[in-house]
């Protein structure tokens, strides 16, 4: 580097390009297309759990697979979406499109004030911080709150329909989550190929140097938290819809494992991986249960052969054979325009 000059960026020149809009929208008809398969394979009830879950994967991986901050905790959000809603169905009014922003924004509230605290950690103490909240809520929806959540037994909700969308609908139901899904995927497209997506990019490689060029990285790690967290509000909004029923297991801690699997399966920093983990997570927890007892043993093997041998998980993989097969293909079409030229 020459004197006087300003440090090169972290991030290649490639990846800070806007993602083009038409580009978007194809992605989001391959979406589109490849759930509407899955329906016609799988009841439309259980491909709509998956796009549920797909969403929350999404949310978990812009914490982790872009930011780099490992959380144990993330289904605290999901739990406090469910539970916003559903206290909103139950108590107040049976709008479901109203309930659905209350889950939102308790959960972004939730993040701004948890965020606050534990985005000043790192590594270990920032995944065990996050568990310990996680704790924390369930603990109170579990006993301290029993006389408005009823405790374990958890309760029943009722939402009317809005126009198109009937939750009592399974088709209405599997079309709106499938909406929101395109629309999350849409927006995260956006969000991480901006500006701001080469900034928390930057952080995970080296937060000490992006401080050094004087940007705010707590305020960053902070609305990426945020976000993150709002996002699996929705994903908890959508469980209470579907399900019609609330109760504690939505904010259970040991859910926080199945949604890390799918994020180092479909391979982290992807949306695309978030996914398709998503989607093979589920895949395996709702068949495999039928085959094998113990198919928990199944998903460790599974998962080290990841580590191992696919460190960046299905997709990842299928982009590295991407990219071999256009190099294969380039060098020999290199090769020939220097023959010609001589």
């Amino acid at each position: 580097m020459k004197p006087g000059t300003a440090p090169g960026p972290l991030i290649t020149a490639e990846e800070t390009s806007h993602p083009k809009p038409r580009l978007a929208g194809f992605d989001v008809l391959i979406i589109a297309g490849a759930f509407l398969l899955l329906a016609a394979i799988f009841s439309t009830h259980r491909v709509t759990d998956f796009m549920i879950f797909c969403i929350f994967a999404m949310s978990f991986d812009l914490i982790y697979g872009y930011m780099g901050r490992l959380s144990f905790g993330h289904l605290l959000f999901l739990g406090t979406g469910a539970y916003g809603s559903g206290l909103f169905l139950k108590y107040f009014y049976g709008n479901p499109l109203l309930a659905m922003l209350v889950g939102i924004a308790a959960a972004a509230l939730l993040g701004m004030l948890i965020g606050a605290i534990v985005v000043r950690a790192t590594g270990a103490c920032f995944a065990l911080m996050n568990l310990a909240f996680n704790y924390i809520g369930f603990f109170l929806v579990l006993s301290p709150l029993r006389g408005i959540t009823n405790g374990e037994d958890g309760f029943g909700i009722h939402a009317l329909s809005v126009g198109f969308f009937n939750p009592a609908s399974k088709i209405s139901m599997f079309l709106f989550v499938l909406l929101c899904l395109l629309l999350v995927f849409y927006l995260l497209k956006r969000l991480t190929s901006s500006p701001y997506g080469i900034m928390i990019r930057s952080i995970k490689e080296d937060e000490t140097r992006v401080k050094f060029l004087g940007y705010n990285t707590y305020f960053y790690k902070w609305l990426t938290f945020v976000i993150a967290g709002s996002m699996a509000g929705l994903a908890g909004t959508l469980t209470a819809l579907n399900y019609k029923y609330v109760n504690p297991n939505v904010m259970d801690v040991h859910g926080n494992v199945g949604v890390v699997f799918a994020c180092l399966i479909g391979g982290a920093g992807r949306l695309y991986g978030s996914i398709v983990g998503g989607v093979v997570y589920m895949l395996i927890s709702n068949f495999l249960p039928i085959y094998i007892h113990r198919w928990e043993m199944f998903l460790g093997i599974s998962l080290l052969i990841i580590v191992f041998k696919f460190r960046k998980g299905i997709w990842g993989y299928i982009q590295e054979m991407e990219e071999v097969r256009k190099r294969q293909k380039v060098v020999p079409e290199i090769a020939g325009k220097g023959v010609a030229q001589r």
